[in-house]
């Protein structure tokens, strides 16, 4: 996926809320990632997605952070304070308690593209909190492959995490 956006000359930034930099990490394990990751921001708190990453505060105040615009919103707030062409985001329940009246697994993973192009996948995760944070890096990471190369889908799922 880093060949692609290299190849393309397009850059990519990461929000992330429950993935906590595990999405980041993910693709600066990658030799020569500096060639299309711009950065990442960790937006764990509320405040953080509101005014760092220009999340609507109503939205926020009404619906929480467990929320599919929350999520398109913090991908493409992400593309814009770093300057990428691609923003990827995660937010979501891990665990082990409910939040914001989600249940845990409740996860919405985003990727917001250039000419207005954004996906939000909504997935319902099954395992353990370590469980849930990898597939939601894995599940986001698909989504914005598929996105890269045209394959890109929207559905609701239901995963055991990691598996």
């Amino acid at each position: 996926m880093l060949d692609l956006l290299v190849a393309r000359e397009e850059t990519l930034a990461v929000a992330e809320s429950l993935t906590g930099g595990l999405v980041a990490a993910e693709l600066t394990s990658v030799p020569g990632a500096s060639r299309a990751l711009r950065g990442g921001v960790t937006a764990y708190a509320t405040d953080v997605k509101r005014e760092v990453l220009g999340v609507d505060g109503t939205l926020l105040a009404e619906r929480g952070a467990v929320d599919p615009v929350v999520a398109r919103q913090m991908a493409a707030g992400v593309r814009r304070v770093l300057g990428a062409d691609w923003g990827a985001a995660t937010t979501g329940v891990a665990g082990p308690d409910p939040q914001d009246g989600q249940p845990v697994g409740t996860v919405y993973v985003a990727v917001s593209g250039p000419h207005g192009g954004e996906k939000v996948a909504a997935l319902r995760l099954n395992g353990d909190r370590a469980e849930i944070r990898r597939e939601s890096v894995r599940s986001v990471l698909e989504l914005l492959s598929g996105e890269l190369t045209g394959n890109g889908r929207t559905q609701d799922t239901e995963r055991n995490g990691g598996t």
